[in-house]
């Protein structure tokens, strides 16, 4: 089992009588499905739904203080803590920036469950999230059977699995959940009540609209930059993201991607040779006629 301290995620705690209700209003993930050591993806949206942060979200512990963690970005934990105080008006809630990161053990099971603890709700491959102060990262790694590597090595893992990473594999701001496979990902719930931007998920999922998609691309050669465009030919079907080890992660037009697909057409980022690991991905099911 490996484990690794991710020195880019931080910890925003929300708390008050009125935590669950306020976040179950506001984040595309059903807050009252969550328990401490339960942990679940989800974000908050502009109103036209747009990913503002997404993130991990936990229940902490009586013995926590209760309330509920967020493990984000941490260049976005400011804000995230400034929008959701925005929101808060006059429900009876806290929100702060805890002093805490995120350690992430994955090929195995952890030998014991540390508090503030969680499977990632993402993909099983990606393992255990737990909450804990930088300089407990040695201990906790022994204490649950892990070895302590770079973080270099969990992003390399990232990618292969294929859970699109904002910054890099997308642009938050810019990019609806549907286009991050986030509707794939167990971070949104289809079923819950209103949030913010619900309206627009809500459509492209009935509709079937979302047409740009993260997808798992094979890298023969050196890697493309991030950002560089993905071409078929003479046209642009997409944006390439972060890469590893051969594999990589890029955001693109599946309708283009299965046309060149079905022309015989290589695709290429900034004129070095990509292709998808799973071709299928880029195949939009025809809707079945109704009887």
């Amino acid at each position: 089992m490996k484990s690794a301290f991710l020195p880019d995620r931080g910890v925003i705690k929300v708390a008050g009588e009125d935590a669950r209700n306020f976040l179950n209003g506001l984040i595309t993930t059903d807050v009252d499905k969550l328990k401490p050591g339960l942990g679940r993806f989800g974000a908050l949206l502009t109103p036209q739904g747009k990913i503002i942060v997404d993130f991990l979200i936990t229940e902490a512990p009586g013995g926590h203080g209760g309330g509920f963690l967020i493990d984000c970005p941490k260049p976005l934990a400011d804000t995230l803590a400034t929008k959701l105080k925005f929101y808060k008006l006059r429900a009876k809630v806290t929100v702060e920036i805890l002093d805490l990161g995120v350690l992430a053990a994955w090929e195995g099971q952890p030998a014991t469950q540390p508090d503030l603890a969680f499977a990632d709700p993402r993909n099983a491959e990606l393992g255990t999230r737990i909450l804990i102060p930088e300089d407990l990262k040695q201990k906790l790694s022994d204490l649950i059977g892990a070895e302590l590597v770079d973080a270099g090595e969990y992003e390399a893992h990232r990618i292969a699995v294929g859970v699109p990473r904002g910054g890099l594999d997308f642009m938050y701001s810019d990019a609806f959940p549907h286009e991050t496979n986030m509707d794939r990902l167990s971070g949104v719930d289809f079923d819950k009540g209103c949030y913010v931007g619900q309206e627009v998920v809500s459509r492209m999922q009935h509709r079937g609209t979302a047409r740009t998609r993260s997808v798992k691309v094979l890298i023969e050669d050196s890697a493309p930059e991030v950002g560089v465009t993905v071409m078929a030919g003479d046209k642009s079907v997409g944006t390439m993201g972060s890469s590893a080890k051969g594999k990589g992660i890029a955001l693109v037009r599946i309708d283009r991607v299965a046309d060149a697909l079905d022309a015989g057409q290589p695709l290429t980022a900034g004129g070095l040779a990509v292709r998808l690991a799973e071709p299928d991905v880029v195949r939009i099911p025809a809707k079945q006629p109704i009887a």
